[in-house]
């Protein structure tokens, strides 16, 4: 019985923890994020990886500790875009940037969009054909995160 209530706590801990985390700064002003963003993105010559949802959407959570994480992804985003967590919750919708944004959340959360190095948005990504089981696949992330880089998008065509 000790083993189990010890189980039990030690699993309601993980739980609690897990949903303690926050990736998303539900206090920004996502226009203003962007631009800081795209300034960077135009110093760096990558482009913009917005990643919006908030940190009441598990599924955002998860995509959050998997490209921070993961051996090939998290280098992958370094390497080729300015990462941004987009904050859409009901105390901050940030309406102005989801209009500029295309409208993402037609395709559920999180849903990513690809900035150039400019701000302009090139490409609006759900999430769900990216998932694989419980997780991510690092196979289908990493091909979209290839296609939609600067490198990729910009390719002189011969």
């Amino acid at each position: 019985m000790k083993k189990f209530l010890f189980f039990l706590s030690f699993a309601m801990a993980v739980s609690f923890g897990q949903a303690q985390v926050k990736v998303y700064n539900e206090s920004l002003d996502a226009m203003q994020q962007i631009q800081e963003a795209t300034t960077l993105a135009q110093k760096s010559g990558r482009y913009v990886l917005c990643q919006v949802g908030g940190n009441w959407c598990p599924w955002c959570l998860r995509f959050a500790d998997f490209a921070k994480k993961d051996s090939v992804i998290a280098p992958l985003i370094e390497e080729n875009f300015v990462y941004i967590h987009v904050n859409y919750s009901k105390d901050n919708k940030n309406l102005n940037a989801m209009r500029f944004l295309g409208n993402p959340g037609r395709f559920g959360y999180p849903v990513f969009v690809i900035l150039n190095s400019e701000g302009k948005p090139i490409h609006i990504q759900e999430s769900e054909s990216l998932e694989e089981g419980k997780g991510y696949s690092r196979k289908k992330v990493e091909k979209f995160l290839r296609l939609w880089n600067r490198k990729a998008v910009e390719a002189e065509v011969k």
